[in-house]
């Protein structure tokens, strides 16, 4: 009954204007940034160590920046998740880089989309599935009302769905193996066992493996995604560019996730605990001093 009641209403305001949802985005923004001071600090501490600012005044005024784009993310999902397809075709206003994917596509070894905690990226992935066949991989929420929320947002078009465990990674395997495609947050923080330290923003961050032995295995190319968030509640420009597998390590796609960020740092949602030791894994060694 609750969830019935709340899929009501959030189609109901996915009809506002995606500008109204914007500007109420930033305002929510706000509110959770000073309603949790570990929210904040956390915030803080990722963005002001990351080295895309330069000194405390440019540091400040683009955490401002990311603290509204980090609300506008929350609420844009009313938009995008309950939207009629219709609607949400028509955010997408722009794209640059769709030849590269067409380009890898006729290769026959499938592809690898991988969309960071950047801009929207929930209409990264919805752009591709109405182009392409997509399995997505997703987590499920620590609040467990909100998982059909989100199957039923991104199962739309041509996309399937797949969860972050065993049996996600084995239809991923089958996907990739029959030329297809899939899609995945690469900068989420893997459990124990599936991922490595590798330096992220200058500091060591336990990264997924998934990614290269998805490549190494299968051939497939991999496409950077992301969905850029135009100012005014205009839309969304969609970039996409391959990165190279040549010598692809976990270290390369952190470097791939950070020229992607430093496009739009204030897009990127620097809240998410990157940098945590995930239970089973033995913290990083400490970084060696400059000499």
């Amino acid at each position: 009954m609750l969830v019935a009641a709340l899929r009501l209403l959030a189609r109901l305001l996915a009809r506002l204007p995606l500008s109204w949802l914007h500007r109420a985005g930033a305002a929510l923004g706000w509110i959770v940034y000073w309603s949790s001071s570990r929210y904040a600090a956390r915030m803080r501490e990722n963005l002001f160590g990351s080295g895309v600012c330069n000194g405390v005044a440019q540091c400040e005024a683009l955490l401002r920046r990311a603290i509204a784009e980090t609300g506008k993310g929350m609420l844009e999902l009313l938009a995008v998740w309950f939207g009629s397809d219709e609607r949400v075709a028509r955010l997408a206003v722009a794209c640059d880089g769709w030849e590269v994917v067409e380009a890898a596509g006729t290769r026959g070894k499938g592809m690898i989309f991988i969309t960071p905690h950047l801009g929207c990226f929930e209409m990264a992935s919805l752009y591709v599935v109405q182009r392409l066949p997509m399995t997505v991989m997703y987590r499920k929420p620590k609040i467990a009302w909100l998982e059909p929320f989100m199957i039923e947002g991104r199962r739309r078009w041509q996309a399937t769905v797949a969860p972050a465990n065993l049996s996600g990674v084995r239809a991923f395997y089958r996907t990739l193996q029959h030329g297809g495609t899939v899609g995945l947050l690469p900068d989420q923080a893997p459990s124990g066992g599936e991922g490595v330290w590798a330096d992220f923003f200058g500091r060591a961050a336990y990264t997924m493996t998934l990614v290269g032995r998805l490549q190494r295995a299968t051939g497939a190319a991999i496409i950077m995604a992301f969905a850029e968030r135009l100012p005014g509640g205009r839309g969304y420009h969609l970039h996409f560019e391959e990165v190279p597998t040549a010598r692809f390590d976990e270290a390369a796609l952190n470097r791939a996730i950070e020229a992607q960020i430093r496009r739009r740092p204030e897009q990127y949602l620097w809240s998410y605990r990157r940098y945590k030791v995930p239970r089973g894994v033995d913290a990083p060694p400490p970084a060696k001093a400059e000499a």
